[in-house]
């Protein structure tokens, strides 16, 4: 009998922890002056979205003339509130730091002193309330002497600080090399400053058989890899002597190697003793690219190589390249015929064909064809067929997918 009392016991108890649970995630009915709110009890549970407006001359505390504020374990998103329509909102600024205010609003009239993170700079430092709005946009701006982010460093990380996209002037960041790799001799770290909107010389993490930029050679270039600061074991580079100039015999052409940190033994470009008329050329009609100055623009399209004596260009998508598409420099100064790049797409501004669905513009490649959905009020799933030929565009009548497999439209 005692173990039956003391089990009804415990149920009542329990049944009463949750019902205290379930009261304690139950909201009361928020307070409004100069407002209303629906819907409209005496208590709301957990989760329960409340919207409210406010009466004429006034408005809601935050963005809005009406406004939602949800019920989260026994509180509001945000306490309800009705303020006068001349007071402003709270402002939200980017990278800035928000003055103290025990409220989300200000009266009209109120002044607020804008103080932007480091790197930035506001437009106005004071901004004023007038009739409901800022006197200014309150914003803060990259100032001209910040930086970006450091440059990422191969086998190196930034020890001294989190990740932050703009920095002041001033700022100092330090690398460490990975285990390995060091930035001078035994050195492992190494700081960079940030000065007028730049970053000073960053450092080279390299492993002690690792060679540094291979050595400027007199009269000779660079013909077969990019730029870079580092080179790993084994590596090869290869130059050629500008025109007129040869390693050895009528040879233009060397390879050096990177081995245990040094390059082997460079070439030497010498120029050949004068033989007459020729002025000691090699006998074509080439120059090196650097004697033609700036390279030739070609809109929309792009040099995708750069050799000794020359350039290749590629035109950008939907675009197709119309003559040669290697430009050489010649001798006198100047470039070989430039190819242009020719349009070759179809655009179809679906707004202005009311059988389609209204999607924006849609470019074509010439020669291809798409589908485009159509418009249809009783029908779905139905297509017209866009071909474009020469930079014509051709469309078929709305049709499903069967219809337009089978040619039927």
């Amino acid at each position: 009998m005692c173990v039956r009392c003391l089990g009804f016991v415990l149920l009542l108890w329990f049944l009463g922890v949750l019902h205290a649970q379930k009261a304690t995630q139950q909201c009361a009915a928020p307070r409004l002056n100069e407002g209303y709110f629906v819907p409209k009890h005496e208590m709301y549970p957990h989760g329960t979205t409340l919207r409210y407006a406010c009466d004429r001359g006034h408005k809601p505390a935050v963005e809005g003339w009406w406004a939602t504020s949800i019920c989260e374990n026994g509180k509001w998103s945000h306490q309800p509130q009705c303020i006068n329509e001349k007071a402003c909102i709270h402002p939200t600024v980017p990278n800035a730091k928000h003055p103290d205010n025990s409220n989300s609003w200000y009266e009209e009239g109120s002044t607020i002193t804008i103080t932007c993170n480091n790197g930035y700079e506001p437009k106005a430092t004071t901004v004023k309330c007038v009739n409901g709005t800022w006197s200014s946009a309150p914003v803060c701006d990259k100032s001209i002497d910040a930086c970006d982010e450091p440059p990422q460093i191969p086998h190196a990380v930034i020890i001294d600080r989190g990740y932050q996209e703009v920095f002041a002037v001033g700022s100092r960041v330090q690398y460490e090399c990975e285990g390995g790799y060091s930035t001078e001799g035994t050195n492992t770290q190494k700081s960079i400053i940030c000065s007028s909107g730049s970053w000073s010389e960053g450092p080279i993490c390299k492993s002690p058989n690792d060679c540094v930029e291979p050595p400027q050679i007199p009269h000779a270039v660079i013909i077969d890899r990019r730029y870079q600061k580092v080179f790993a074991v084994g590596s090869r580079v290869q130059y050629e002597c500008e025109d007129g100039y040869t390693t050895e015999g009528t040879n233009t052409q060397k390879s050096i190697f990177c081995s245990s940190g040094s390059w082997s033994e460079g070439p030497t470009c010498r120029s050949p003793p004068s033989s007459g008329s020729n002025g000691g050329g090699s006998g074509h009609p080439f120059a090196t690219i650097d004697k033609c100055g700036d390279i030739p623009a070609v809109p929309n399209g792009d040099v995708v190589q750069t050799g000794l004596r020359g350039l290749k260009y590629q035109c950008v998508n939907y675009y197709k390249l119309e003559g040669p598409d290697i430009v050489v420099c010649y001798r006198d100064g100047t470039w070989s015929q430039v190819p242009t790049c020719k349009a070759a797409f179809c655009s179809v501004d679906t707004n202005v064909y009311p059988q389609l669905k209204s999607v924006g513009v849609k470019y074509i490649k010439d020669g291809e064809s798409e589908r485009l959905e159509c418009e249809d009020l009783w029908l779905t799933d139905h297509f017209s067929q866009a071909q474009c030929t020469d930079g014509r565009v051709k469309l078929s009548n709305c049709c499903n997918r069967f219809e337009l497999k089978v040619g039927y439209c």
